[in-house]
């Protein structure tokens, strides 16, 4: 019987140095991959360092002065700019309250009008069998449009001699013209503005939702109907609370262009007439740009973070129904 001798001291420092020289190797290019990394993001990551962290510390820190964007130093007020903007001062306060109501009914009326009307545009597309990639198309025209255009486009069909009115007219039922224009009335320039939102956010919603129903399997629809429910019992007891998750998706989304968007109210109505129309984002940008009364851009500031934390408090909550759900 024979058994194999040991290896040779020799033969196993030899070895271990093989190991070791290849492990070095693998060592020295796994470096070298993570410095390109590194260089390869490093841009990005300074801009983001420029452009995002330093401007929202530097936002911050200008929300707790008194300045006028012009000259050279500031006065440091500390809270005092967000208690004029909540109750303090008897001139900044009332247009920020006014500018809330109206923010409020718009995060009410928006959301729910979105949601009423594209979950059922996205059944009647979901059923559809011809010309269905067309009426998506035109559905989502008003998304793609450029968003000034379109602004300006409604201007002129709201107008006193535009084509609402005149089809009114046309149709026997001038009574209900607006003879001072929609965006000129105080009682109808806000939801005529809330309908054009609307307008406006349906085509991404519907697109959610059809995405949503075409992921929805058909044996629990045809479940459904074999145990005799109807239509309207199908979509609102099975489809309905499978798409929850949608639903809050774009709620949110609205909520968010409610809160802190004001470019149709800029550009259609400039918050008129009156203030009737004013909004917490376009009141903020009347802070910063639009003021006679100087210095204000560190009310603006402190508007603008008011503003960012409720979206952050919005965010929360919306996450939080939906896990409980």
């Amino acid at each position: 019987m024979t058994t194999d001798a040991p290896p040779s001291p020799g033969a196993v420092t030899v070895t271990r140095g093989r190991a070791g020289r290849g492990s070095g190797r693998r060592r020295r290019y796994q470096v070298r991959e993570v410095a390109w990394a590194y260089a390869f993001v490093a841009p990005a990551i300074a801009l983001f360092a420029v452009m995002g962290v330093y401007t929202l510390v530097w936002g911050l820190q200008l929300s707790f002065v008194r300045w006028n964007g012009l000259t050279p130093t500031w006065i440091w007020v500390g809270v005092q700019n967000y208690l004029d903007l909540l109750w303090a001062s008897p001139v900044f306060s009332p247009p920020v309250r006014a500018a809330a109501t109206n923010t409020v009914w718009v995060m009410i009326a928006a959301p729910l009008l979105t949601v009423v009307i594209s979950f059922p545009l996205a059944l009647a597309l979901n059923r559809a069998r011809r010309f269905v990639g067309l009426l998506r198309s035109v559905y989502f025209v008003p998304y793609i449009t450029t968003g000034i255009a379109v602004y300006l486009a409604w201007q002129y069909v709201l107008e006193p001699n535009g084509a609402i009115n005149t089809l009114l007219g046309a149709l026997g039922l001038g009574s209900l013209a607006q003879p001072q224009g929609w965006l000129g009335n105080p009682d109808t320039a806000l939801p005529t503005l809330i309908v054009i939102m609307v307008w406006s956010a349906v085509p991404v919603a519907t697109l959610l939702y059809l995405t949503g129903l075409q992921t929805i399997d058909p044996s629990l629809t045809e479940a459904a109907q074999i145990d005799g429910a109807g239509w309207w019992r199908v979509n609102l007891s099975v489809v309905w609370p499978l798409l929850r998750g949608i639903t809050a998706v774009i709620v949110l989304l609205n909520l968010r262009d409610a809160l802190q968007g004001f470019q149709i109210f800029l550009i259609m109505t400039d918050g008129g007439p009156g203030d009737h129309t004013n909004v917490l984002g376009l009141q903020t940008y009347r802070l910063a740009f639009q003021s006679e009364l100087a210095p204000t851009l560190g009310l603006a500031s402190a508007l603008g973070w008011m503003l960012f934390l409720a979206a952050l408090v919005l965010a929360f909550v919306n996450l939080r129904v939906t896990r409980e759900r």
